[in-house]
C-alpha cells in the first residue's frame, strides 16, 4: 500500500500543477475519482494486470471504459500510467491529489460521525470550532452512526476527536481493567 502511495505522489503533484495553471482543479478531482472507481472494479483490475495484454491494449480498454467521463488530458494520463505499468495506483493517486488540492486551497475535509443527525446550528458551530483549531477552512461531511450511542467522532486530516459515548465507555473500561 505504501508503495502505491509513493508511486502516486509524483503523478498527483504534476497533475495539481497542471490543474492549477489551467484553473481546473475541480475537473481533475472528478476525473481522477471516476478513473479510480474504474480501476477499483474487480473485473477490470483483473484485465489490467493480465500479462497477455500489451500496455497499449490496457490503455485502450481503460479509456473505452471511461468513455466521455475523461477528457483528452485524462486519456493522456491513462496512456502514461499504462506505459509505466501504474494503472493500479489510480485510487491512491486520486486520494493524494484531493489532499494536495485541499492543502493548496487552504481547506481540510472533516468527517463527522454522530449518533444522531446534526442540526444546521450544530454543523455551523462545529465548523467554526474546527476552523479555529485548525486555522483553515473546514468542509464537513456528516454521517449517522447509531453504534456511537451519543456524541460524535470527528476526523479531519490526522486529527481524530472521539467525543462519543461509546468511546468514553471504552476508555473507562480500559482504565478499570488496568
Amino acid at each position: 500500500m505504501s508503495d502505491l502511495v509513493t508511486a502516486a505522489r509524483p503523478y498527483a503533484k504534476a497533475i495539481l500543477e497542471l490543474a492549477d495553471s489551467e484553473k481546473a482543479m475541480a475537473d481533475w478531482s472528478k476525473q481522477l475519482q471516476f478513473m479510480a472507481a474504474v480501476a477499483l472494479d474487480p473485473e477490470f483490475h483483473d484485465l489490467v494486470v493480465d500479462p497477455k495484454l500489451t500496455k497499449q491494449e490496457v490503455a485502450d480498454l481503460f479509456i473505452t471504459a471511461c468513455g466521455d467521463d475523461i477528457d483528452d488530458q485524462g486519456k493522456n494520463l491513462i496512456k502514461l500510467l499504462a506505459e509505466n505499468g501504474r494503472i493500479v495506483i489510480l485510487p491512491e493517486l486520486s486520494l493524494f491529489y484531493d489532499k494536495l488540492r485541499a492543502d493548496a486551497q487552504g481547506t481540510v475535509a472533516a468527517e463527522v460521525y454522530s449518533a444522531h443527525r446534526l442540526s444546521k446550528e450544530q454543523r455551523i458551530t462545529l465548523e467554526k470550532a474546527l476552523q479555529k483549531r485548525l486555522g483553515r477552512e473546514v468542509k464537513i461531511t456528516s454521517h449517522v452512526d447509531n453504534s456511537l450511542l451519543g456524541g460524535a467522532v470527528i476526523r479531519a486530516g490526522d486529527l481524530v476527536i472521539d467525543g462519543s459515548l461509546k468511546g468514553r465507555i471504552e476508555k473507562l473500561n480500559a482504565a478499570l481493567t488496568r
